[in-house]
């Protein structure tokens, strides 16, 4: 770390650390020497960063975002602010649209000199789903009551530990045949590690990146059917693909208790690409990590026979 690094011994406070995006973005923050602090509904979930932390070099606060006093109690001393919460549940517009204004007011009010706000890919006040109406209208709000924010948008986020790559993963262990809705459906996965720096380099330089909106995509395009054929492929498994029409992906996902609802079908239709004209990674001056890079390392634990099966189950 350079002694002239412009996040040292600076407090940042993390919304939404907790979670699987929340807890990269920690360990990028804690090798800058930055101090964070993880405000959460359940921040015992990020205690295993306290073995990558110095003394006093993390802090846990338990947030209710809904809350206007437990905003504002975690902001206390910060610095600087990342905005990472999400859900595919609850009231959405509330907690990603007005929730997120409130963290940017507080901070506004708090003196925070930098706001980094995720969002994603598709975010759209006058959208078609809950969650796309949720992410823009956060992004309005913020940028109304922080206009210095940098605002995220990635496309889905993959890593090690994720529950996309996994759950895919898990299925193609147990079954010789899977489904695939949308099988068409383009994707530009991007690195959990990539979204973490891109926020890390936004804070550091917020006379460049202040007031900026980035759509973070990883180098590949690739369908939904050639993300499950890679998967099975570094497992080393032959496994079937059922292509499902639209109609019937459709069908369901409007049933109750499956794992994919309507709006999440809805957008997974749609796509989830950078798109064409935006800013991105190459403006934040990061080269984004391609899935194949570690997609075969992390599918040994799905083969067969582990680290000693080289051929196909």
């Amino acid at each position: 770390m350079p002694a002239s690094d412009p996040l040292a011994n600076s407090l940042v406070t993390i919304f939404g650390g907790s979670g699987f995006v929340g807890t990269h973005m920690a360990q990028a923050l804690l090798e800058r020497g930055a101090r964070v602090r993880i405000a959460s509904r359940n921040p015992e979930k990020a205690f295993k960063l306290k073995p990558l932390a110095n003394l006093g070099q993390i802090q846990f606060a338990r947030c209710n975002i809904l809350n206007a006093k437990s905003v504002h109690a975690c902001l206390h001393d910060s610095d600087a602010v990342i905005n990472l919460v999400g859900s595919f549940e609850g009231d959405q517009v509330e907690l990603m649209g007005n929730a997120a204004g409130r963290i940017a007011e507080a901070a506004a009010d708090a003196g925070v000199s930098a706001l980094v706000h995720v969002s994603a890919i598709g975010a759209d006040a006058e959208g078609a789903t809950d969650y796309s109406v949720g992410k823009g209208t956060g992004e309005e709000l913020v940028l109304a009551a922080f206009p210095k924010a940098t605002i995220l948008r990635p496309s889905v986020v993959f890593g090690e530990d994720d529950s996309f790559i996994n759950m895919f993963a898990g299925l193609m262990q147990m079954l010789p045949a899977l489904p695939v809705f949308g099988p068409d459906a383009e994707m530009q996965l991007v690195h959990v590690d990539d979204v973490a720096e891109a926020a890390v380099v936004a804070l550091a330089d917020t006379g460049k990146h202040g007031g900026k909106t980035y759509e973070l995509g990883g180098p590949e395009v690739l369908t939904m059917l050639e993300i499950h054929q890679r998967i099975a492929s570094a497992q080393r498994r032959k496994r079937g693909f059922i292509e499902m029409p639209d109609f019937a992906s459709a069908t369901f996902a409007a049933l109750p208790l499956t794992p994919m609802s309507t709006d999440q079908w809805t957008m997974l239709k749609a796509g989830n690409v950078v798109g064409p004209k935006a800013s991105g990674f190459k403006q934040l001056g990061i080269e984004p990590k391609p899935r194949g890079l570690f997609l075969d390392d992390w599918m040994v634990q799905y083969r067969e026979k582990g680290r000693f099966n080289e051929t196909a189950a």
